[in-house]
Formats: C-alpha cells, sequence, structure tokens
C-alpha cells in the first residue's frame, strides 16, 4: 500500500513518531493490538515496526522509530523523511496478538519496545479488561508517548521506570512476576537482554511457558555454527543445494534461483519461516517458542543451520 506521511514528530531523545494516512484517501486496513506493518524505506530495505495507535482506527497507523547507533540503515533512513512523502508499506500483520482467556494482562515494556505494548494498552482499557503497563527506559529523555501514559485511562495502571533513578525507585521484576495465575498472561517487548532477563525470571517464579509471550525487534549476535557446511534438499523438486560455512540458507537459495520471501534477515520477524521435513535445524531465531523449536518441524532460513547433513523443506 501506499501511504504518505502526515506528522512526523519528535517524542522522545532519537525517537520519532510518524502518522501515516493512506495516499488515495481511503480507509487503511483493520489491525489487532500487536500488529506490525513492513516499511519499504529505499535502496531495497524492508523494516518492521509495530503500530502503537489504538486498535479500531482506520484512519491512520502510528509506528515509533528509534534512531539505531550500529543501525543497518533502516532506521537512519526512517528519521531522514519529512512530511509529505510517501512511502510502500505492508497490510498488518501479527505475530504478536493478546491470546484468548487473558483474565489479566502483565505489559512490560523496555525502551521502544513500548509500541506493540502501548497498543495492546489501549485495546484493553477501551475494552475494560484488566490490565497492567510497566514501562523501562534509561532515563526520562528516552521515554515515548508519555503524554498518552498520562491519559486518565491508565491511571493507576501504568508504571513508569527510569534506569537513572534511586535503586528503590526502579523496577523490581521478582516482585512483579511473583504470582503467576491461570488466566494472567505476560507480555513482553524491548531489548533482548530486557525480554530474556523478564522470561528467566517468570519461568523461575513458576510461570507457565504458555502464558508468556514476547517480541523481539533484533536478534543478538549468534555464534558460529559448529557444523561449517550442510546440505538442504527441496521436496517439490528433489533439489539438493549446498550451504556452504558462512553462508545463511537463504543465501544458498537465492543463488540456486530458489526466491523464499525475507524481511528482517535476522530470525525476528518470521516472514521466511519454512516447513521442515526431515534432519534437525539449528535454531539461530528469536521468533520460535521453545515447543515450536522442540518440534523440529519449521525454522527459519534466513539465520537458523542444521545439526544434521541435510534438511529437507517443503519448498
Amino acid at each position: 500500500m501506499e501511504v504518505r506521511i502526515i506528522r512526523k514528530s519528535t517524542i522522545a531523545n532519537d525517537i520519532c513518531a510518524f502518522e501515516l494516512a493512506s495516499a488515495d484517501g481511503m480507509a487503511l486496513p483493520a489491525f489487532s493490538a500487536g500488529a506490525h506493518i513492513d516499511v519499504h524505506v529505499g535502496d531495497g530495505l524492508v523494516r518492521q515496526y509495530s503500530l502503537c495507535n489504538a486498535p479500531g482506527e482506520t484512519h491512520r497507523y502510528v509506528i515509533g522509530v528509534l534512531r539505531e547507533a550500529g543501525s543497518r540503515g533502516g532506521s537512519i533512513a526512517m528519521h531522514a523523511l519529512a512530511e509529505g512523502q510517501l512511502l510502500e508499506i505492508s497490510e498488518p500483520k501479527n505475530h504478536f496478538p493478546i491470546v484468548g482467556g487473558t483474565t489479566h494482562a502483565l505489559l512490560l515494556a523496555g525502551g521502544i519496545g513500548v509500541t506493540p505494548i502501548l497498543s495492546m494498552a489501549e485495546h484493553l482499557a477501551a475494552s475494560g479488561a484488566a490490565f497492567e503497563m510497566h514501562y523501562c527506559t534509561r532515563d526520562p529523555g528516552r521515554a515515548a508517548f508519555r503524554e498518552r501514559l498520562a491519559d486518565a485511562r491508565f491511571a493507576g495502571r501504568v508504571h513508569l521506570y527510569f534506569d537513572s533513578a534511586p535503586a528503590d525507585e526502579r523496577v523490581n521484576l521478582r516482585a512483579l512476576l511473583v504470582a503467576p495465575e491461570p488466566g494472567k498472561h505476560l507480555y513482553v517487548c524491548g531489548p533482548a537482554g530486557f525480554i530474556e532477563a523478564v522470561l528467566s525470571i517468570a519461568l523461575a517464579a513458576g510461570w507457565d511457558e504458555r502464558n508468556l509471550h514476547r517480541e523481539y525487534f533484533a536478534a543478538p549476535v549468534q555464534p558460529e555454527a559448529a557444523s561449517d557446511h550442510f546440505q538442504v534438499k527441496l521436496a517439490g523438486s528433489g533439489q539438493v543445494i549446498d550451504v556452504k560455512g558462512g553462508q545463511t540458507v537463504i543465501a544458498a537459495l537465492t543463488a540456486a534461483g530458489v526466491d523464499v520471501p525475507t524481511s528482517c534477515e535476522q530470525g525476528v520477524c518470521g516472514t521466511c519461516l519454512t516447513r521442515v521435513l526431515s534432519g534437525e535445524p539449528d535454531h539461530r531465531d528469536m521468533y520460535l517458542t521453545d515447543d515450536e523449536r522442540n518440534a523440529n518441524d519449521c525454522f527459519l532460513p534466513c539465520c537458523s543451520r542444521s545439526k544434521s547433513p541435510i534438511l529437507v523443506l517443503d519448498l
């Protein structure tokens, strides 16, 4: 879809909000809390940004973009855009939805991870559902959307924490996660280290893994694979393709003329998810759950490799 940037504003240190509207004036496709869009930012770059406005709004999409110091080009390109410019985006997709059966939602956000969490808070507040939101940043200047979070609808349910504050005013994750309940679900988004800390404390406190939901924005650097070389076999044609050491499966497939859609190329977004018919993947993504990895029936070829000499793919 083509959209126009109708408003661009700085909402925190190094964070800009972009309000997007349909270029032809028509309503935008509806979305649910936790959804994101793919944004084509130029020169072949495609990046995912969570929608942070209230679900149900079809006259606009709102995204927040952090200018990353180690950007691969996406956030720098986004911050260079101006009001009035046109962008190509995908329809909303949701890999981080509020699941059915949630009687109480515990929302945890770290840094720019507030964007999908804010959309969830908007939805839960509008529906009268029980929830609490805890938002952690390094300092007050890095807390985005503070004016929205100060709205009366969120009074008593939204809490902000800053690493620069005295120790007794910082977030106490163990205290927040001490009381798991069958209908209580945790939704967390932010830097990988923040998410891993939250999940490890929750599991140690007895949370059911099925009640833990997370979304990563970027994957941590993975160690080199133990095996340098393996093969993938395409079930449809029988073609066998070599994957060299240091080469991704996606790169090997592309070189062989096999097109698999990709986007983040870090194992975060799930765009390239591919069924595995036999063999044992070496999962290196941040998208699949532990149960999904243990099933060994799918993997993300943009980053994952193989523990077995050959993987048979449903391609």
